[in-house]
This record gives C-alpha cells, structure tokens and sequence, in this order.
C-alpha cells in the first residue's frame, strides 16, 4: 500500500514537473521580449525628453539676450496713423503645465509659431495610462499557461485528496498499480455509474465550470469579454470548454486519475456519464455564472452600499468563479473588473 501511495505521488510530482516546464518556456519568451520591448520604450522616452530639454533651453537663452518679435498689431486710431506694435505679453512664470495645456515660443526669423510637446509633468492620467499600457501587454501575451497550470494542479490534489479520505479509495491502493491502471480504463463502457443525482448532474457541471474559470482567470481576453458581446465572448468561452474536457478527462482516465488511484473501473464506475457531462454540463453552468454576474449580481451593487450584501451576491450567486479565485489565492468574491 506504501509502493502504491509513493508510485502516486511519484506520477503526479513527474506531471506537475514536466507540465510546468512547458509551460515556463514560452513564458521566458514573452518575458524576454517584453522586457527588450521596456528597454526600447525607456530610450524613445529618454530622447523625447532629452528633446524637450533642448527646446527649453533655446527658449531660456533667447529670453536673456533676444525679444521675441510679437505678431503684427492692427492699426487703432484716426486713418493714416501709424500703426504701433504692440509687445507679446510674456509668458507667467505661473502658467499652467498639467498635462494637455501647450506653452508656445516664436521662431526668431520672423514670428512663426512652433509646436511644443506638452510640458511634462506627473498627471493624474499617467497611473490610467500605465493601467492600459498592462493591459496591452497582457493581451499581447496571451493566455497564461503557467498561472492556470499550477491552479489546476492544485484544483487536482484538492480532489486526490479529497477521495483519499474515502475508505473505498484507499481500498484498492494494494496490488500491482499500472495492472490495475489499465484494466479499469479498459472497462470503460456503460453510460451511468449508479452514482446520485446530485454528484453527476450539479457536482460534476460545476467541477467543469470550475476548470473553466480557471482558463477564464489566466486568459487576457476572455476575462475582460462581456456577457453576450460579441464574438470574443463565446469563442473564450469555447476554449474554456475545451481547457475543462482536458483536465476532467485527465481527473477521470488520465495517469493520476481515479482509474490509476482509486481504481474505479474495477468495481463498474469507470462510465461515461463523467466524461460527457463534467465539460458540457460544467459549459452551461460557466455561462450562466456570467449572465448571473452581469445582471444580477450588479443590479446588487447598483442598489446598495452594504459591503457585506455585496459579497454575499458575488460569492453565491458566482460559486464556482468563487472556487477559481481560491486557487489563484485571491478573495473569494474578487472580480476582474472594479472593486466593490
């Protein structure tokens, strides 16, 4: 029973190290070249200003020694008098540089107006700009795959762990593990394995719901797609379905799986209804959370400043979104989207 328990821990450690690898190296990558891409936006910013320095300083030296000549007045008086020019009022030394107002200097030839950047200065636009400066680049970055890896993985340990504390699981942790693998795949066949209602059609949909908020979570796009708008919604949604069936599959007949642990498929609960029901099911439930969450659960927030009725909504009107955030370590009824 120790070899068995040991030769298990030993396949899911393997998994979770080789899936994780793969997963770092296209990370290194994005990771690389976002920080070149930094690197070439820090010297554009450093010539821009550099710039801007040169220019104030041409203007500094011209208001020592040179008069800018001011625009040609229009003539007051009687006819025939001569038109006196009237001086360019000098610039306040308290003029305004917040971000979006323009200082303007005078060429020295002859009173051509030249275009000044704005003058810099910290702006309270500037921590909104590097808001949206993230989140380009995360849409550049696409999908997550480490962050949802390790979330999944430990989505799976929690249900390992879980069928542990089952006397029927650790019934069958004797006997020769990879001969007993395979002959509980191998009984695949029938439709329903006996099991309540309850744990096929609501555990196992949210399981799958789950799973997919996982992908949700780590996709850039997806998470920032509206209920219903659009194409971009429904074709995250899709890969979300896709991401689910992977992983309940693994759950169910993979190499760390019921079949190789509990050894299901021996005593006739190695069935379909799981395969087919924990992705589709677990579809269903996702979409609904998130047309719950749009109307629902903000039409709560709209009404009320109860913090506390809030969070009640979020987490159990959204609970399997709620399970995804436990497994990214973040609170229960935390939201992609403004907080509370």
């Amino acid at each position: 029973m120790r070899q068995r328990l040991w030769l298990s821990a030993s396949l899911c450690a393997g998994l979770s190290a080789v899936v994780l690898f793969a997963a770092s190296r296209p990370a290194g990558a994005q990771t690389t070249r976002r920080d070149e891409g930094q690197a070439h936006g820090a010297k554009v910013d450093k010539e821009g200003r550099d710039e801007v320095d040169g220019v104030e300083a041409d203007e500094a030296v011209r208001g020592r020694g040179l008069a800018a000549p001011s625009p040609a007045s229009e003539p007051t008086g009687t006819p025939g008098a001569t038109a006196t020019p009237q001086p360019s009022p000098a610039p306040s030394p308290e003029a305004d540089f917040s971000e979006g107002s323009e200082a303007e200097t005078y060429d020295e030839g002859g009173g051509a107006r030249l275009s000044v950047e704005p003058a810099l200065g910290l702006a309270p636009e500037e921590g909104a700009d590097d808001a949206n400066d993230a989140a380009r680049d995360a849409l550049r970055r696409g999908f997550d795959w480490r962050p949802a890896t390790e979330q999944a993985l430990l989505f799976l340990a929690v249900q390992h762990g879980y069928a542990l504390t089952q006397p029927k699981t650790r019934r069958d942790l004797s006997g020769p593990f990879f001969g007993d693998y395979f002959r509980s795949v191998k009984s695949l066949g029938k439709w329903a394995d006996g099991g309540k209602f309850f744990t096929n059609y609501v555990a196992h949909p949210m399981q799958g719901s789950l799973l997919g908020f996982v992908y949700v979570q780590n996709d850039p796009r997806g998470k920032s797609a509206r209920f219903g708008r659009g194409g971009a919604y429904w074709r995250s949604r899709l890969k979300a379905v896709a991401w689910s069936a992977a992983w309940s599959t693994q759950f169910e007949i993979g190499p760390v799986s019921q079949a190789s642990i509990g050894n299901v498929g021996l005593h006739g609960k190695q069935t379909w209804i799981d395969l087919v029901v924990t992705p589709l099911g677990g579809a269903v439930w996702l979409v609904a959370e998130d047309a719950l969450d749009r109307f629902a659960v903000r039409a709560v927030e709209s009404r009320t400043d109860n913090i506390l009725l809030k969070i009640a909504a979020r987490v159990l009107l959204n609970p399997t979104r709620t399970g995804a955030n436990l497994l990214r370590f973040k609170k229960p009824w935390h939201r992609d989207r403004p907080s509370l």
